[in-house]
């Protein structure tokens, strides 16, 4: 399966007290790069996040949302951060001294200061996960085969892109032979006379032919050409993790096309081998999307 680099999916659930919802969308990136916004009472599950996820997407930027609910009375517990009450009391006593102003300092207002005092659940990380994960299956799967139906579209578009430069290396192929005959044709033509009075040898014109064909032979780039064609065609008819093998197939295709233009003498050969690059580097731009 094709898949696209880009792609959404959300996935909520409601009750029991809890609500959770899970939101990922993603666009493309070279390697698999996570970012994971979510409650601090959920951090102790970012591993198994990370892991669950890596079975549904292998590459892109992926920017996941996680909000959790919980409105029963369960139990709960308050959490003190010494630390960090230590560091507003220092500068509670930095202000005082810089402003000269009459010390006022409490421990309510301390207290009141963000993350020093939090409330946790205390319920079990286990039940949590439980809850979790459903909801995180259903939002992965949704993100999956979004990606999944831009992917197919993705890979119709290839296909048609290959199709168009089969048909201009099948014109080169044919080409080719018809410009050496020609080039035979004017040279005889242009030394006729020379021919006629035993001046010129025939085998000094097979020579000149020669030595022309080989300068424009494109031979081996027609059947590089095909080969890179059908092998494109062969990973987009195979699994996930396609995109590298076919951004590097498309390279080795551009070198055969430059070389096809820097060898020809032939207007024909010539548009044909820029309308090769054109379809080749729209393959390049949407290859770039795929997984």
């Amino acid at each position: 399966m094709i898949c696209s680099m880009t792609g959404y999916g959300r996935a909520e659930f409601a009750g029991n007290d809890i609500k959770i919802t899970a939101e990922l969308k993603s666009v493309n990136h070279k390697y698999m790069d996570v970012s994971i916004r979510m409650p601090r009472k959920l951090n102790m599950f970012d591993p198994q996040i990370r892991r669950l996820l890596s079975g549904y997407a292998t590459r892109g930027k992926i920017d996941l949302y996680i909000s959790y609910e919980d409105s029963g009375s369960g139990a709960k517990s308050v959490r003190y951060n010494s630390a960090l009450a230590g560091e507003y009391f220092e500068c509670y006593k930095k202000i005082r001294d810089e402003l000269g102003i009459e010390d006022d300092i409490s421990v309510c207002a301390i207290a009141r200061c963000p993350d020093v005092l939090t409330e946790e659940e205390t319920a079990a990380g286990e039940q949590i996960w439980d809850d979790l994960k459903p909801v995180l299956e259903q939002a992965f799967q949704a993100f999956k085969d979004a990606r999944a139906g831009e992917g197919a579209a993705l890979r119709e578009n290839i296909l048609e892109k290959l199709d168009e430069m089969d048909s201009h290396v099948d014109f080169i192929e044919k080409r080719v032979p018809e410009i050496i005959a020609a080039y035979t044709g004017k040279l005889k033509a242009r030394i006729g006379n020379l021919i006629e009075e035993g001046q010129v040898d025939e085998s000094r014109i097979a020579a000149e032919v020669t030595m022309y064909a080989d300068k424009t032979a494109v031979d081996e780039e027609i059947v590089r050409l095909k080969t890179h064609i059908k092998h494109m065609r062969d990973i987009l008819s195979g699994g996930r993790d396609s995109g590298r093998n076919l951004d590097f197939v498309a390279q080795e295709m551009n070198r055969e096309a430059n070389t096809i233009l820097s060898k020809s003498s032939d207007i024909d050969i010539t548009n044909r081998g820029i309308e090769l690059k054109t379809c080749i580097e729209k393959i390049r731009e949407q290859v770039q999307n795929i997984e």
